[in-house]
């Protein structure tokens, strides 16, 4: 009978039995499956396995415990603290290193390049540098370590000291460290130290010693550098200076502000303040600069204190204010530099407000560009401007400034405004659309006049304060019309701008809405009115929104009200004549859908006036005239402008809307319906 086994895996607790008796197991299991009597057929419920099979069940069963990774460095130079003494040309001491060892086993500790060592030791035992063969830092000198943890290694170097032009230096190899400590003695006082490659914490002088504490970055070159202190006797020496002094003046309602910019020179000695002579009824608010210390004013003088004496040049600003006359004559109050040798600068005075200067009258002063006076005062952009510089010569050169400034009342100020927009509109029932535009405009500011027509529409003719202009056109498209302007301190006077023009929209059914889009202008509009014409056989009603519907009303505005009435409206279901046209300004005339309705009287052109009728017929016949001439000549002649009178027909609606924005394109909207009542179908 074949052998039977029973492989029970041990516990792991016996696990060295278990490794044995499995190792027996599997050889005695190895015989046992390659013998003769194994060739036959195996009875149920054995188990043959190869020993590599058994291994690897066995290995799965008591896995072995898998061993720390290694520390990604051998070990860290964590910090260098070293102790050095100048002699001479030798800068000798101690350098210790800080080393943290992390692996087992013996490391190397690379020693910072370019030290001479004397020796090194380790726990006051004695230790071999050995140099590094190969790779980069051939030559450079390590230490062996085998224990593991901190240790410190103690270097006994040397440093040779470097002299150039007067100045002596030491450089302090770098290293990989964390932390880079030197302490350097020279046995003389009077030296003045440079540090580059880290911060100089302290410096002290005892004895015929001076010794300098410094903490560098690990991976940069740490130098001292040293000299002997110069005497400097610029203290004891008188002081001459020179200074520029520049103000800006201005003229308020109530009150005079003061700017002045105050820039010293200092060519001997150092200066410890500066004075400033105030003016009477002059009040200093504020002095800055980067070394004001202090200021105080007494006797009518400014005296400036600075942090440190200044050697060189120092700068500050004074503002303040004073009391002046509103208008007239006014004295400038000017400040003075004193205990200067030369004193350059200027003044400038401007107009806070409405008003301008008139005149001025100067002594020891010249005119001046306000570019010549700095940046204070060349960013001002005020048109009431003036500049003087001072007059060459003696520092006590009398100076004096009297100016005379006109106010003006605040109605005078420069504007541009739509008091009021009119417009007629006559809409037809194939959905064309006649648009009369008459705007009251006040303007002492603006040359131009933009104006934006709807979509599609296209301009008949133009006026301004009845006559007849040819519009520009500006690079988006829209017109620009030329606008009178008022003088300047004048009130602006009401003048009307008119224009006529064409739209298509879409033909009325029997019922639907139809939106009324109207010209969009670049100036703000108080209020506008706005009177509908629609077709007789339709019933319109207006939806909210910026135009509400009320009684008809005249213009308020004169300039819309001229002797000259284009016509009249009529109210409720009642209808009107058309109007004359004159000849000769298109087909889209007579393509205007008119039903008869009651007659209205016809347009007061006011011709009865032979004298006026003479006037009116003189200046068509010479704009003609200088039309036929320019034709002749070749000269472009564009579009002669053509006065239309507005054909007023049809019920009407008035519509009136308040504060229309600038650049805003006004819009109403109504539903129509037709009247079957009326002969609608």
């Amino acid at each position: 009978m074949p052998a039977r086994f029973d492989l029970t895996l041990m516990p792991k607790k016996n696990s060295g039995l278990a490794k044995f008796l499995g190792f027996f197991l599997a050889v005695l299991f190895f015989f046992v499956a390659n013998s003769p009597a194994q060739t036959a057929a195996h009875s149920p419920g054995w188990v043959v396995l190869p020993v590599d099979e058994y291994r690897t069940l066995h290995a799965r069963a008591y896995p072995t415990e898998r061993e720390p990774e290694p520390p990604p460095v051998e070990a860290t130079l964590t910090r260098v603290d070293y102790d050095l003494r100048i002699n001479g040309d030798l800068a000798s001491g101690r350098a210790g290193l800080t080393v943290d060892v992390l692996k087992d086993g013996w490391v190397r500790v690379p020693i910072p390049a370019g030290l001479l060592v004397r020796e090194a030791r380790l726990d006051g035992k004695l230790v071999s540098l050995v140099p590094i063969v190969g790779g980069k830092a051939g030559g450079q000198l390590s230490a062996l370590l085998s224990r593991p943890g901190r240790a410190v290694l103690v270097l006994e170097i040397a440093l040779p000291v470097a002299t150039s032009a007067g100045e002596e230096s030491i450089s302090l190899p770098s290293a990989a460290s964390g932390v880079t400590r030197a302490s350097v003695q020279i046995p003389r006082q009077g030296v003045d130290v440079r540090l580059a490659g880290g911060l100089l914490s302290e410096k002290s002088e005892s004895g015929a010693e001076s010794k300098w504490i410094a903490y560098g970055r690990g991976n940069e070159v740490l130098t001292f550098t040293w000299r002997r202190k110069t005497e400097d006797h610029r203290a004891t020496q008188p002081l001459r200076l020179r200074g520029s002094l520049t103000q800006l003046l201005g003229l308020g309602e109530d009150s005079t502000s003061i700017n002045a910019e105050v820039n010293l020179e200092v060519t001997q000695g150092a200066a410890h303040e500066a004075k400033i002579q105030i003016p009477d009824r002059v009040t200093i608010n504020q002095v800055l600069g980067a070394m004001v210390a202090d200021w105080v004013v007494k006797d009518n003088e400014l005296s400036v204190t600075f942090l440190e004496p200044v050697e060189q040049q120092a700068r500050f600003v004074i503002t303040g204010e004073t009391r002046t006359s509103r208008e007239g004559q006014i004295d400038i109050p000017l400040l003075r530099l004193l205990n200067a040798e030369r004193e350059t600068g200027g003044v400038a005075v401007e107009v806070l407000g409405a008003g301008e200067i008139k005149d001025a009258k100067s002594e020891g002063l010249e005119s001046a560009d306000a570019t010549d006076l700095g940046e204070m005062v060349a960013s001002r952009q005020s048109q009431s401007l003036n500049a003087f510089r001072f007059r060459p010569g003696p520092t006590k050169l009398a100076r004096s400034l009297r100016v005379d400034v006109a106010r003006y009342t605040p109605q005078a100020v420069l504007m541009a405004n739509v008091e009021e927009a009119r417009y007629q509109v006559l809409i037809t029932g194939e959905g064309k659309v006649l648009v009369q535009a008459r705007y009251a405009i006040r303007n002492n500011q603006r040359n131009f006049l933009k104006v934006t027509l709807p979509a599609g529409a296209t301009l008949w003719t133009a006026s301004l304060a009845g006559r007849a202009v040819r519009p520009g056109q500006s690079p988006d498209g829209s017109l620009l019309l030329p606008l009178d302007k008022a003088r300047s301190g004048e009130e602006a006077p009401e003048f009307a701008v008119e224009i006529v023009y064409l739209a298509r929209g879409s033909a009325w059914n029997d019922k639907g809405q139809f939106k009324l889009s109207l010209p969009a202008l670049d100036l703000p509009v108080s209020h506008t009115g706005l009177l509908v014409y629609h077709p007789p056989l339709f019933k319109v009603t207006p939806e909210p929104g910026t135009f509400r519907i009320v009684a008809y009303v005249n213009p308020s505005s004169a300039a819309l009200n001229p002797h000259m009435p284009l016509s009249s409206p009529i109210g409720g279901a009642g209808g009107g004549k058309r109007g004359g046209v004159v000849a000769g300004v298109g087909s889209d005339v007579a393509m205007l859908e008119m039903a008869p309705s009651a007659p209205v009287p016809e347009p007061d052109l006011d011709f009865k006036d032979e004298t006026k009728s003479k006037q009116a017929k003189a200046a068509t016949m010479s704009l003609l005239d200088k039309f036929r001439a320019d034709a002749l000549a070749g000269k472009r002649a564009g579009i002669l402008p053509i006065r239309v009178s507005f054909p007023a027909f049809g019920p009407s609606l008035f519509l009136v809307s308040e504060l229309t924005a600038e650049n805003q394109s006004p819009s109403a909207e109504i539903t129509f319906q037709r009247d079957k009542k009326a002969g609608g179908k």
